[in-house]
């Protein structure tokens, strides 16, 4: 690479302009919306900045590079990249960059560990780094994550566990993961991707590349999954509640072996939280990287990230849990089938998802409070399950819910949209539903 051209400036373009230009590259930058913060980081990096919102701010950005690295949010369709694509340039993605950078590291590459998958991509990352600096490694979590890959290059971490989003490895090229998982599949993100084969090819991309060696880790029996791992060429390992390498048997998550933990012991027992942990053990312990004996304590104190099934308190009889991360129905639908009964807080912006997948499990849905833009899409998708109403706010929508909760009944934010139009992201939302719940209750 000599010239790249870098589209999108949040975290993730300011952070790979940034390396480019400490490598010596050459860079160009430009983003859709131009505001102060795009100019500091021009001025920084002594780069050029154009507005890619129109035609002539994209053929200038374009003109004489040879690669373009979208942000991980901009999409194919975008005429940045089209455009790219169409003019022979390549285009790249941050997590394929830093990959071939780490194999030309001085002293050999670390070992990199991989995590996609439609839901669970945080928790499972967060586990494996946890086990593995439970056995005294120094790991970055980076990726998907607050911590791009190429920015943890140049820190001196034992390994990288890089949670792989379809966005991320859409135009990868040579990425490989020493093991890694694909934890499960969904529609998703097909406002951005168009289809759900588009969706699914992007999310193989993870195994495109394995060697021999490299450790594949699937979930058992999955009809799409399990055959993509298969043709990988990798050494696949396989997770599953029921079934697996990686399984449940009389109480205890077991591995090859032996006993991992107890369920009853585990950091939180619901039945993604098992999955996750199957998964992320797997990738440490046959990848070499951890002793199967080493994970017990680490899977018993780990603490997962917020607004995922978090309690908030319980309250008048009934448990309250923020699920602000639940941006799909799929995710929405875990969540749901880990109560016997509940409300739900529903909505937001969809993304051009079915939403009446959430209603697969109608004796478990007491009630529904629909939200946000797509508030009518909630509704229509709970139609003859159980009752509905409509809230325009948050405070609104934790109202509706307390008056149709019963003692025993677990109240959940898990909107199954995401958040960009009451919200900045889910983190925020989740914080505001928490704030509306402890001014509702106060101290009770």
């Amino acid at each position: 690479m000599r010239r790249v051209a870098v589209h999108g400036l949040a975290l993730t373009g300011a952070a790979v302009a940034r390396a480019l230009v400490a490598r010596g590259i050459d860079v160009v930058l430009a983003d859709d919306r131009i505001d102060d913060g795009h100019r500091a980081l021009a001025a920084e990096t002594g780069a050029t900045l154009h507005d890619s919102s129109t035609a002539e701010g994209v053929a200038a950005l374009l003109d004489g590079v040879d690669t373009l690295m979208p942000a991980p949010g901009v999409p194919p369709r975008h005429a940045t990249i089209v455009t790219a694509l169409a003019s022979g340039i390549r285009v790249r993605t941050e997590i394929d960059v830093a990959y071939e950078w780490e194999q030309a590291r001085p002293g050999g590459p670390r070992p990199i560990l991989g995590v996609t998958g439609t839901d669970g991509k945080t928790t499972t990352t967060m586990i494996a780094a946890h086990l593995l600096r439970a056995d005294g490694r120094d790991v970055a979590e980076v990726g998907n994550t607050d911590l791009p890959f190429m920015a943890a290059l140049d820190a001196s971490h034992d390994a990288f566990v890089v949670e792989c989003s379809s966005f991320r490895l859409q135009y990868t090229s040579v990425f490989r993961c020493d093991a890694s998982v694909w934890l499960n599949l969904a529609p998703d993100h097909l406002d951005w991707h168009g289809d759900l084969g588009s969706y699914v090819e992007a999310k193989s991309r993870l195994w495109a590349h394995v060697a021999g060696t490299d450790v594949v880790v699937a979930p058992h029996g999955h009809p799409t999954i399990a055959p993509i791992a298969e043709r990988s060429g990798g050494r696949v390992v396989t997770f599953g509640r029921d079934a697996g390498d990686y399984r449940v048997e009389e109480g205890q998550l077991v591995g090859p072996q032996g006993p991992l933990v107890a369920v009853s012991e585990l950091w939180r027992s619901m039945p993604h939280d098992i999955t996750n942990s199957l998964a992320a053990a797997a990738m440490v312990v046959e990848s070499g990287m951890c002793p199967g004996g080493s994970v017990t304590g680490p899977l018993r104190d780990f603490v997962p990230a917020h607004h995922r099934i978090e309690l908030v308190g319980t309250f008048d009889g009934s448990e309250w849990y923020d699920d602000s991360k639940a941006t799909s129905p799929h995710a929405a639908l875990t969540a749901i089938r880990s109560f016997d009964r509940l409300v739900l807080i529903a909505g937001g912006r969809n993304k051009d998802l079915d939403l009446r997948q959430m209603a697969a499990e109608p004796t478990r849905v007491q009630g529904v409070v629909a939200i946000g833009d797509d508030a009518p899409l909630i509704e229509s998708a709970f139609t003859n399950v159980c009752p509905v109403v409509r809230a325009e706010s948050m405070a609104e929508a934790v109202a509706a819910a307390a008056s149709m909760a019963t003692p025993g009944t677990a109240v959940v934010l898990s909107p199954g949209c995401t958040s960009y139009d009451w919200y900045r992201n889910y983190n925020e939302r989740g914080d505001d539903f928490v704030r509306c719940v402890r001014e509702r209750f106060g101290d009770r």
